[in-house]
């Protein structure tokens, strides 16, 4: 998934939280029984399954420009547009895979894996292989590693909201207002934003939903000649895992959710986005502690409520005047929430802030401001924001008034204020999308969906620990891991032998603890 800064609309920088998952058009009932639409499309991903088996993946080596060096492979998975119409418009879909390093005897199958965002490329995973990552060596004798760019992502149909250019040009407006008169401001460009999105991609929008996410990763898995599906996901991962055991728990054989988004109908996803505000500003408070207890390496201040008297001033000097010309508290906020994010930004993050305050301004400017020399990732990270708004905005219905937006961000704002603003004017689009907005599937257990495992720390700040108790409930005979007193975002991806045993274990076994486990927090960051 990861995108620690998020670039708003025409103007409006919104440093967003990639969450991890949406949820939409309802393809079958609470009984698992289909009905209307999803009726048409339970068929419609049937017939789409069932073309890919026949057909496969006619894999080759990787175009150049992808970055993805043999062994890695790539190929194309054809799905329809809509799945209720399944002999209409067809997309391509990007796969790629690195095949299992074990013998014949050892081989179990693909991995397929979602990163999150909504919005984020697959594309990397395979890379875990050729990189010999010690986390995930005994996994990839028995797996082919398999990643895929989802609809509208990347190199997938890929939608667009805006000029990328224009997209990523600083410095925007302080996310936090100080007018009546800046609220209008924001929410005119959220509402441009959207138009644009329609203007666009407006063919596309109504099926970015996250079960036709889901409906795509059984087509790849039918493609991949997998009678069943092994699923690694990581924030928005975990929701479109979720939705995917919901859909299909028959076609389930072994599935990983990492950092769990909160599946309940009420969350999804203007709740969801509300909480985050919240664990945000826990995790920005741990890491000031952190960086108040190394005062002696970054000089910034010896407590927390120092460190926090620092953040502001930087804010306020770079509201007044841009760093470099570039970088105002828009821009701030994106390099800055790095570091709830991810414990491996904590260092970085102070070091860069610390080298500011002693006179290099260049290490902030390079870090936080856009490189508008750099077009591909600029066309990447205006696509991963459209695919974001694309598929939130589409899974769910949002608030329409914006007194309820206001109600509660100003709220919020008073106890939480690290984030609340600039996530606000992020999912704001959704207030007035130009495509239908659906309902939230019941995500719960069908009958034979195997035990899934859950990993989670108690503190992550994109998806707030609550997330993973709840779809521990709902998935019966699920495991849940708890990664106690941390909150780095992607467990997984961690060194701690307590959770890294208990997930080569499932992969390879299919077994879990009899009970939950709570294990101790990996190291923490050292200065």
């Amino acid at each position: 998934m990861r995108r620690t800064k998020v670039l708003g609309s025409a103007g409006a920088l919104v440093a967003g939280t990639l969450i991890a998952g949406a949820m939409a058009a309802p393809a079958a009932s609470a009984d698992g029984r289909h009905h209307g639409r999803g009726d048409a499309e339970a068929r419609g991903v049937a017939v789409a399954a069932h073309r890919a088996a026949n057909a496969g993946i006619d894999w080759r080596d990787c175009p150049e420009d992808w970055g993805l060096a043999t062994p890695i492979q790539c190929g194309w998975v054809s799905v329809p547009l809509d799945y209720a119409k399944p002999n209409g418009k067809k997309i391509k879909l990007a796969v790629d895979r690195h095949v299992s390093t074990g013998t014949k005897g050892e081989r179990q199958g693909a991995l397929l894996y979602n990163p999150g965002g909504p919005g984020g490329s697959g594309l990397r995973f395979p890379a875990r292989i050729t990189s010999k990552n010690p986390l995930w060596t005994k996994t990839a004798k028995a797996y082919d590693f398999v990643g895929f760019d989802p609809r509208g992502v990347g190199h997938s149909a890929p939608i667009s909201c805006a000029d990328p250019q224009e997209f990523v040009k600083a410095p925007k407006a302080d996310p936090v207002p100080d007018s009546e008169a800046d609220k209008r401001a924001q929410r005119k460009l959220a509402r441009e934003y959207a138009e644009g999105c329609g203007e666009r991609s407006g063919e596309m929008l109504p099926h970015m939903t996250t079960p036709n996410t889901a409906r795509d990763l059984d087509v790849i898995r039918a493609a991949l000649g997998e009678k069943k599906l092994n699923f690694l996901g990581v924030s928005y991962g975990t929701y479109l895992g979720a939705v995917y055991g919901t859909l299909f728990p028959t076609h389930v054989r072994r599935m990983v959710v990492d950092s769990v988004v909160d599946p309940s109908r009420k969350n999804i996803w203007y709740r969801a986005n509300l909480n985050q505000d919240i664990a945000f500003q826990t995790r920005w408070d741990d890491w000031k502690a952190w960086v108040a207890k190394h005062d002696s390496v970054y000089g910034i201040g010896d407590t927390p409520q120092k460190v926090e008297k620092a953040w502001l001033e930087l804010r306020a000097a770079a509201k007044k005047e841009p760093i470099g010309g570039l970088v105002g508290p828009a821009e701030l906020i994106g390099f800055f929430q790095g570091a709830p994010y991810y414990d491996s930004a904590w260092a970085p993050t102070a070091k860069t802030w610390s080298a500011y305050r002693a006179g290099d301004t260049q290490a902030l400017i390079d870090a936080a401001a856009p490189d508008m020399s750099d077009l591909a990732g600029n066309a990447a990270a205006e696509n991963g924001n459209a695919v974001y708004n694309a598929v939130e905005c589409a899974d769910a219905q949002w608030p329409t008034d914006w007194r309820t937006w206001d109600r509660d961000n100003t709220r919020l704002h008073e106890k939480y204020p690290f984030m609340t603003w600039a996530n606000a004017w992020m999912n704001l689009p959704c207030a007035t999308w130009p495509a239908k907005q659906r309902t939230p599937l019941d995500v719960r257990t069908g009958k034979g969906l195997p035990p899934v495992l859950i990993v989670q720390s108690t503190r992550d700040a994109a998806t707030p620990y609550q997330g993973a108790v709840e779809l521990h409930k709902r998935f019966k005979g699920s495991r849940l891991i708890t990664e106690k007193d941390a909150g780095s975002h992607g467990v997984t991806g961690l060194v701690n032998p307590c959770v890294n045993e208990r997930v080569d274990t499932y992969l390879l076994t299919g077994k879990t603890d009899r009970r939950d486990v709570t294990c101790t927090p990996h190291a923490t960051p050292k200065p």
